[in-house]
Formats: structure tokens, sequence, C-alpha cells
């Protein structure tokens, strides 16, 4: 078992003890001396947890950070807000509070990357010089890649989104909760593109449909899931066991389905399949859109020159060390790196010590043999109350970290627990560099 994976986890799980060896191991790691310029593209998650994580690994080093945005958004709590259980302003604080002091902030979005000339430009035309590059600006939804669909449409005639914000998920769940009052058609479905927290779209299909039997509304409704694909998750068991829960819960589903156009007036969604577009009715839907790179990354050199990722433009990175494959002093950490596995805020716990000790050993003139093996945390949520908490890792291997305590495929209230109560308290320490 990965103990350092253990005391994250133990964390979320309130071990105090616990709690004092993480920040104690934290504090013993060796550093390095050096003069070099490491610039970070992005202050989300993995842009803060790296900022203060080389701010005390790196001995001399200057740090500077670009991203425009003010505010920094807790991303794994808006389930939570979607399903009525916490407020908006759970998941919003500032993104100055974060942020270690020796460091300059540039306070606008990065326009261009120039890798040769190892250069960022921002929106204003300020160029910003680098001997290291982190590329953490996470990802775009592209609400546009869907036709019919805008921001507007959200909280309005049954149409629900919860990805889109943490005011967004507020009023997802002022639809869905009216939805539930009365039941009828509920419809779910997902990208084909990768996306952030995959389980999420299951996660709200099984909210709803709590809610429905909860108020005695689901007798009069249909649930139906339409999958991207011939599964419901990329782990095969894990979709097995999600496709039990369907068939026990009488929620409809079927495959190779994604979305391309939804029509609110007639509240029908039209989905792209191997026979042909067909149309499926609502009364309430949770739109989930394709995910992309950023513009700066998917039209920079950075971005996969060939295979299934191309349109999407991730970055291309070498999935074990995260530095990529044409620029050695570039690397891409969290949602923008184009990885097989890992976007969710539990890769970006493991992938940022893996992207430092790289680097690292790179200025030492050493080589490194930390390598990132995909490791991705998955709190699937099957109800209020019930969680599977889901770990696998790139060869789709389950990783419990508590083997015998907690069990991957079984809906237990200490899944939950770190779900909605214990989580957020871990991934601040992740920020602060400090779990």
């Amino acid at each position: 078992m990965n103990s350092n994976r253990r005391q994250f986890l133990g964390l979320a799980l309130g071990g105090p003890a616990l709690a004092a060896t993480a920040v104690s191991a934290r504090g013993s790691e060796p550093t390095t001396k050096t003069s070099a310029h490491f610039v970070i593209l992005g202050a989300g998650a993995a842009g803060t947890a790296l900022a203060n994580r080389i701010a005390s690994r790196f001995d001399g080093a200057k740090v500077t950070i670009i991203d425009a945005r003010k505010a920094h958004y807790y991303q794994p709590g808006f389930t939570l807000i979607a399903a009525g259980l916490k407020p908006a302003d759970y998941s919003v604080s500032t993104t100055a509070e974060w942020l270690p002091r020796n460091l300059e902030w540039i306070e606008e979005a990065a326009a261009e990357i120039d890798p040769e000339g190892k250069s960022v430009t921002t929106t204003s035309g300020k160029k910003v010089a680098y001997d290291y590059l982190l590329v953490a600006t996470g990802l775009r939804l592209n609400y546009e890649g869907i036709e019919g669909m805008s921001l507007d449409l959200i909280g309005k005639d049954g149409i629900g989104s919860v990805y889109a914000g943490p005011d967004y998920a507020a009023k997802t769940w002022e639809e869905m909760n009216r939805f539930t009052d009365k039941g009828g058609v509920a419809l779910f479905s997902r990208p084909a593109t990768e996306m952030k927290c995959a389980g999420a779209p299951l996660k709200y299909a099984f909210l709803t449909d709590d809610y429905m039997v909860r108020k005695g509304t689901k007798s009069k409704s249909k649930v139906i899931y339409a999958a991207q694909n011939k599964g419901f998750f990329s782990v095969p068991i894990v979709s097995e066991k999600v496709r039990m829960l369907f068939e026990e819960r009488k929620i409809d589903y079927t495959f190779d389905h994604v979305m391309k156009k939804i029509d609110p007036a007639r509240k029908i969604a039209t989905f792209a399949t191997p026979e042909g577009d067909k149309e499926i009715g609502y009364d309430f839907t949770n739109v989930i859109p394709p995910m992309v790179a950023p513009d700066v990354v998917k039209n920079s050199p950075l971005a996969w020159q060939s295979g299934p990722w191309v349109d999407q433009g991730w970055a291309e990175v070498d999935k074990g060390t995260l530095r990529h494959v044409r620029y050695p002093e570039i690397f891409a950490v969290g949602d923008i790196a184009g990885v097989p596995k890992g976007k969710t805020a539990a890769s970006v716990k493991w992938q940022v010590p893996v992207a430092l000790e790289q680097m690292a050993a790179q200025i030492e003139g050493k080589e490194s043999t930390v390598k990132y093996d995909g490791y991705t945390s998955c709190p699937l949520i099957t109800r209020i109350g019930r969680a599977m908490l889901v770990e696998f890792d790139y060869k789709n291997n389950l990783t419990p970290s508590f083997p015998g305590i907690i069990a991957p495929l079984e809906e237990l209230w200490i899944s939950w627990l770190m779900k909605e109560i214990a989580l957020k308290a871990t991934y601040n320490a992740m920020l602060r560099g400090k779990a």
C-alpha cells in the first residue's frame, strides 16, 4: 500500500496523528539550490499546489504564476451544491489567500506560449521568460459544442449543468428539486471527450434518482443514462458495478450516445449514434459539455500532434514523468495533462510531487525514478449518505488505500463522509503544499 496515499486519505478521515505525520514528512523533504525562474500557467488546484511546493522545494528560485482569475473554486464541492447539501459559497474562496508570499502573480491570462523562445505572452502583450514552465491551465468547458446550449439556459426549463460553476450548480439544484417534486423523464449523459471527474455524471444520476425515491415520485418517472461509449466507467469492474446498480434501481441506459444538440423549447436532446441521430425527450437533464484544452495550449506546439486527442488539445507529456515529450523544461499537471487518467483533484495531489522531483533531478544533473502511475480517486456517490471510494491507476487496477476497511465497490457511509465532510480539508492542505 502507498503509505503517503494512506496518510493523505487519513487526513480526510480526520486523524490528527496522521495529519501531524504528513506535515512532518513534508517539512523533511530536501531542497535544491537554484536561481531558475519557474513560470506557472494557472492558479487552480494544480497551479496553486505547484506554487507552494516550488517555494519550499527550491532554494533561491523565482516563481511567477499567470492567471486572471480572482476567485478559487473548490470543484469537488459542485456536486454537493447541486444536490442541495451545500450553499454556492461553499466552493468559493480567493486566489490570493492560497498563494505563497514570495511569488509574483501576474493577474492576466496567458495568450501565447513560445517553447522555442522559452517565453509566455499575456493578454496585455507582456512577455515573460522562463527556465521551467509548469502548465496547469485546467480545461475549457466547450458548451458551444452542443448546438442550442448556452450558460443562460441553466436553471430554466428543466436544464441543469453541474460543471459550470458554483452558482450554476445551485441553479441546477433548484431545477432538479422542482423536477423531483413532480417527477417525469430525467436524462443524463456525458461527452465523448476526456473530462474532469468522469464519475460526476453518474453521481448526479444516482442523486436525482434518490431524491425521487425519497419524495415518492419515482413510480411515475423514468431515469435514462445515455453513455458515450459501451461502458459507464473507464475501469471495467466499476462499470459493471454501475450497471448492476442501474438494474437494481430501474434506471434505463443506452450506449454509444453523444449529445450534439438540445432544443429547450421542445425539451428534446439529439444524440449522435452509430445508427444516426436519435432524439430523446426529457423533463430534466444535466448537460455536460465537451471538454477541451484552453486555446493557449490547444493552439500551441505543446498540444498532441497525432492520435485520438488531437482535436482536444491536451499537452503532450510523458505519462510517467509529466515532462513534455519535445520540450524537457516544460511539465503539465492537472486537467491539461494529456495522460490516460488523472483529471481529478486527487490525481493532482500525486502528480505535483512527481513533476517537482523530475525538475529537481534535472537541475541537479540526475535522473529521477519517481513516476506518476495514473492514480485517480473518485468518491462515487450512489445515494445521499452512501458512496463507493473508487481508486485506480493507468492499468485500471483498483488501488484501495485502506484494504479491509474501505471496500472500493461497496456503498459505504464512511466513503460518503469523506466526500461530504472531510475531503475539503485535505484539498486545502494540498493547495498549501502540506499533504
